[in-house]
């Protein structure tokens, strides 16, 4: 009999993409579920020889999904498939009986070795048909939602690496803004409390923009204690801090949109915004900064802590029909 796989993710770009890869000689039976209850509800009304899990979605996320087959033992082998690369994430889905990891995107050569590994060899050759298209209006939105999370993912996975820590991975948040909606994204997803803002720029063939980098004044304290430094009122310290957190999340996130649309991206050196100011001052200091731009909007939190980052990375309107053509292979159904 044909293979039958589910592939799970929140994504609709991202489950085209991994019905892609899979190879059309297969003949498999390939069914999509949206997040992770929908995909427990569709292994429980019927057999799947094979589940390709997200981890990042709403609903049930992939460790709930995975906690889910356990319990209710659920007989069918998984692979997870997601953008959090984490080495602590890894370890964490293997505990929970993942079979094996592939970090997105995924290509058809990692695929099926990463399933010859696990003793998935599917045989028969059967016509495969392809999934529909998404509907249009959907396109550029899930094209960037897609390309966001794996960015976030590769953010997370440096920053976990650097405070050897585990990073929760935040769904993307991906919108066109006029500047005064953006000053009301930053009152929103700033806390009441004060806070230490950092700002870079970047540009890349012919993309440029800012980043800001929010962090409360609780987080840095806590940031402090979990680095170990000493107890200090020096200011510098914390500056030190902040600039290193910045250049983390800036330079992994970009990396992660570069390595997708083959830009390189160059980064200007942090400015702070100002250290322990309201989020008004915050908001101040980006008037007159651009008139339209793409967000994306991220909020990572430190596992066992109250630690709370918030990343703004914004592209200006500007920049945007380049990184549409850069990435417009994604939509590509060949």
């Amino acid at each position: 009999m044909a293979i039958s796989i589910l592939i799970c993710d929140d994504s609709a770009l991202a489950r085209k993409q991994l019905a892609r890869v899979i190879p059309s000689s297969w003949g498999a039976k390939i069914e999509f579920a949206h997040h992770g209850w929908d995909a427990i509800a569709k292994l429980e009304a019927d057999t799947y020889d094979l589940l390709l899990l997200d981890l990042t979605m709403p609903e049930l996320d992939g460790y709930g999904t995975l906690e889910q087959i356990n319990i209710r033992k659920i007989n069918t082998q998984v692979v997870v498939v997601s953008g959090d690369i984490q080495p602590k994430a890894q370890l964490r889905v293997s505990e929970l009986s993942a079979k094996a990891f592939i970090k997105k995107p995924v290509d058809k050569a990692t695929l099926i070795s990463t399933l010859t590994s696990i003793g998935i060899h599917p045989e028969r050759q059967l016509t495969y048909s392809p999934q529909p298209v998404m509907p249009i209006q959907l396109r550029r939105r899930d094209v960037y939602l897609e390309v966001a999370n794996v960015a976030i993912g590769r953010a997370a996975d440096s920053l976990a690496r650097h405070f050897d820590v585990f990073v929760h991975m935040p769904l993307p948040n991906v919108n066109l803004f006029e500047m005064s909606e953006l000053q009301m994204t930053l009152r929103h997803l700033a806390s009441n409390e004060d806070m230490s803002g950092v700002c870079q720029g970047f540009s890349g063939e012919g993309i440029a923009g800012e980043a800001l980098v929010l962090l409360s004044d609780s987080s840095v304290n806590d940031l402090l204690k979990l680095m170990d430094y000493p107890e200090s009122d020096d200011t510098s310290l914390e500056l030190e801090l902040l600039m290193d957190v910045s250049n983390i999340l800036v330079g992994a996130f970009l990396k992660g949109i570069g390595e997708q649309a083959e830009v390189r991206f160059f980064q200007s050196a942090p400015v702070l915004l100002g250290q322990h100011i309201s989020v008004d001052s915050v908001v101040e200091s980006t008037k007159g900064s651009f008139n339209r731009i793409m967000a994306f909007e991220v909020s990572y939190n430190i596992d066992g802590t109250n630690i709370k980052c918030d990343m703004l990375l914004m592209i200006v309107d500007e920049s945007l029909p380049i990184l549409d053509n850069k990435l417009a292979y994604l939509l590509d159904d060949e």
